[in-house]
């Protein structure tokens, strides 16, 4: 099992348009396989930084997805919306693996 943990810097004035794209990408990370834990938005503190995590049975599993994205219509719609309103400045990706008690 791995957890894909994203951190992103966002145009503040655009929050509404991020949580739009968020609402987009959940049912597609879960159409492909994933379990999507959901996007974080500001609340308090910095107003420009929202994290997202979702998770796949394997990093293979996740490179499928990847590749698969590419050529599905709904995933190019989503990627087209957020080239077009550049409200995601710059992002991280890191691959974590989940501690369960």
């Amino acid at each position: 099992m791995v957890t894909c943990y994203l951190k992103y810097v966002l145009d503040p004035y655009q929050l509404e348009a991020f949580e739009h794209y968020g609402k987009l990408w959940i049912p597609l990370v879960e159409k492909f396989g994933g379990q999507h834990h959901g996007y974080f938005l500001p609340s308090e503190g910095a107003n420009n930084i929202a994290l997202a995590l979702f998770t796949f049975p394997s990093l293979a599993a996740y490179e499928h997805y990847r590749q698969q994205s590419m050529s599905d219509p709904d995933c190019i719609a989503a990627f087209k919306y957020a080239e077009e309103r550049k409200f995601i400045l710059s992002y991280e990706r890191s691959f974590m693996r989940p501690v369960f008690g």
